[in-house]
C-alpha cells in the first residue's frame, strides 16, 4: 500500500514528444525544399513588396494578351525587357501555379485544424483528470491530492479573484441651507 508521501502523479505513456519534434522539422526541410523545385519561384525582398506587386498583378489577362498582340505588330512597341512570348509565358505560369497555392492554403488550414485538435484531445483529457484529481481531494484518503489540485488551478488560470476591499464611500455633507439675510422691513 503505498502512502501519500510517496504518490507519484505520472503522464499517461504515449509518443515522446521529440519523435513529433522531429517529424516536423523533416515537413519543414522538405517543404523548403519544395521551393527550389518550382521555376521563378521569388521571395520578397521587403515588407510592402506584394502590396506593390499587387496592383499591377491585377491587370485583366485578356489586357496582357492583347499588349502581347501590339508587341508582335509593332516594332515601335517592342522593348527589350520582356518579349511577348514572356508575357504569355509568365500569365500561363500564374495560371498554372494558382491551384498549388489553393493546395497549399487548404493544407494550411487542415495542419492548424489538427494542431487544435491534438491541443483539445490533450486539454480534455487534462480537464477531465483535474476534475476526478478536485473531487478526490475533498476525500479523507485522498487528501494528499489537494496540493496537487491547488497547483493545477494556478496553473490553469482559473481561480477565483481575490476580492479587493471597496473604499467607504464619502457621503455627502448633508444640506445645509444658506443662512438667511434677514433685512428689516
Amino acid at each position: 500500500m503505498s502512502t501519500p508521501e510517496n504518490v507519484v502523479l505520472s503522464a499517461t505513456p504515449g509518443p515522446t514528444p521529440s519523435a513529433h519534434v522531429l517529424a516536423a522539422q523533416l515537413r519543414v526541410e522538405e517543404i523548403r525544399q519544395m521551393r527550389q523545385t518550382i521555376p521563378n519561384f521569388v521571395t520578397p525582398e521587403a515588407k510592402g513588396d506584394h502590396r506593390r506587386l499587387t496592383n499591377v498583378a491585377s491587370v485583366p489577362p485578356e489586357f496582357v494578351e492583347l499588349m502581347a498582340m501590339a508587341i508582335t505588330n509593332s516594332s515601335a512597341l517592342v522593348r527589350e525587357e520582356t518579349s511577348p512570348a514572356e508575357m504569355r509565358d509568365s500569365m500561363v505560369y500564374a495560371d498554372a501555379y494558382s491551384p498549388v497555392v489553393e493546395e497549399l492554403e487548404a493544407l494550411t488550414q487542415f495542419l492548424r485544424f489538427s494542431i487544435a485538435a491534438a491541443r483539445h484531445k490533450a486539454g480534455i483529457a487534462a480537464l477531465t483528470t483535474y476534475a476526478l484529481a478536485q473531487r478526490l481531494a475533498k476525500r479523507k484518503e485522498t487528501a494528499h491530492l489537494a496540493p496537487h489540485v491547488a497547483a493545477m488551478r494556478r496553473a490553469l488560470g482559473r481561480g477565483r479573484k481575490a476580492k479587493v476591499a471597496a473604499e467607504p464611500k464619502m457621503q455627502a455633507p448633508a444640506s445645509v441651507a444658506p443662512p438667511s439675510i434677514h433685512q428689516p422691513s
